[in-house]
């Protein structure tokens, strides 16, 4: 396999690991609120959906990098 495709799968992968983290890191930081201030499962469900949102920024964000990278991006030199 040539060094780009294996850049490639390595650039893939980090997105998925990063999409995955931040949900859990969500969920945990919501559980330990709930669980510090007895309020369960609010801070869980938001933190959770908080998570998520923020691995589809991170997503959002590398798909530009990449698309800037590759001459597709919005050139606003225009």
């Amino acid at each position: 396999m040539p060094k780009s495709n294996w850049k490639q799968l390595l650039d893939a992968s980090q997105v998925g690991i990063q999409l995955v983290l931040s949900t859990f890191i969500g969920l945990a930081i919501g559980w330990f609120i709930d669980k510090h201030l007895h309020t369960s499962p609010w801070f869980t469900v938001i933190f959770f959906f908080l998570g998520i949102a923020a691995g589809f920024i991170e997503l959002f964000r590398f798909m530009r990098r990449k698309g800037e990278g590759n001459g597709e991006g919005d050139n606003q030199d225009k």
